[in-house]
């Protein structure tokens, strides 16, 4: 592998913040970022990105290409879950191996945008429908992980009466925090507001999310990101080798997954990584906060510690230089 797109990825300056968040914490600093800041950035990345998907979106249009990228993206997002289930079930129970499947079949928007930082470094173009794809990958794996754990546990299947109300009074919550919770509402309602707006209201606005002010508040963001998951590791000793192994290895073989898909759809090399890293990524956002509603048995110092603490490093590290060289070497 060329070891430059490893060096080039980890010497982007948002990816050493991410470090210097977590050596923060290792030599135990008092370094912290105050506590509504965090969200507000997450909030102005989530804007921004749909914004710019969206006016990208308004001036592409919807091609055959692009409808069938946005169906892969459902398609993998609703399978990634099934196999990854059967996979945890080996060695844990329903409860977390839904939750855990769950969070590997969904997405994470801050490994979508240092993928696309280091596309825009590289010079290498990318399609603003990638975001809606990002839009649309976030919430199918809550819902399918909901499903499994319907499907098997056994004793909430024989419980009966009041509690197959509560049962249906949760599949609306949990519907509702599929595809209604924040992140998701503010990126499709900017990424619609891009494409309504076209022309006229990216002349008014792209100063605010364009690249300077973008890679500002990416390097605070991912400084916080470096904070919290340098703390999460200390949960790691709880998951054991398997999860371990399961969190590095499960997202390299649905980025290969995504990299074959985007071979036979015929996508182009930046569409096809950030494919292959929405597919390999896992959510510590929206699924946790679905999953602590819905399956309060499930424990979250599992998925949230895999997912922030190993999968996300690995995938900003070494997993998108790895996944963008496999790509060049199939000729996407």
């Amino acid at each position: 592998m060329d070891s430059s797109l490893i060096l080039s990825n980890i010497l982007n300056p948002p990816v050493l913040f991410f470090f210097l968040g977590m050596v923060a914490i290792f030599v135990q600093s008092d370094l912290e970022i105050p506590n509504p800041l965090p969200k507000l950035f997450s909030l102005y990345l989530l804007v921004a990105i749909g914004f710019k998907g969206g006016h990208e979106l308004y001036e592409s249009g919807l091609s055959p290409l692009i409808i069938s990228t946005l169906v892969a993206a459902i398609l993998m997002a609703s399978i990634v879950p099934f196999y990854s289930f059967f996979i945890l079930r080996l060695k844990l129970d329903t409860y977390n191996a839904a939750a855990i499947a769950a969070t590997y079949g969904s997405i994470s928007a801050v490994t979508f945008i240092t993928a696309s930082a280091l596309l825009d470094k590289l010079q290498i173009a990318y399609g603003g429908h990638m975001v809606a794809a990002l839009a649309l990958m976030e919430s199918p794996a809550i819902v399918v992980g909901l499903i499994l754990v319907r499907m098997f546990n056994k004793k909430e299947a024989n419980v009966a009466g009041d509690a197959e109300e509560s049962a249906e009074t949760s599949w609306g919550e949990v519907l509702r925090e599929a595809f209604l919770n924040g992140s998701v509402l503010l990126l499709i309602g900017s990424l619609i507001i891009g494409v309504l707006t076209g022309g006229d209201g990216w002349a008014k606005v792209h100063l605010f999310v364009e690249k300077d002010l973008f890679y500002g508040a990416l390097m605070f963001f991912l400084l916080d990101m470096g904070l919290v998951a340098a703390r999460r590791i200390q949960d790691l000793r709880k998951t054991g080798m398997f999860l371990i192994g399961f969190a590095v290895l499960m997202p390299i073989a649905n980025a290969l997954i995504g990299i074959m898909l985007a071979k036979v759809i015929g996508m182009g090399e930046g569409n096809a990584l950030l494919f292959s890293v929405l597919c390999a990524s896992a959510s510590y956002i929206a699924v946790p906060a679905a999953m602590r509603m819905t399956v309060p048995e499930a424990n979250p110092s599992l998925y949230v510690s895999m997912a922030l603490a190993i999968t996300f490093p690995f995938n900003i590290i070494v997993g998108i230089p790895i996944y963008l060289q496999t790509i060049k070497l199939l000729g996407i």
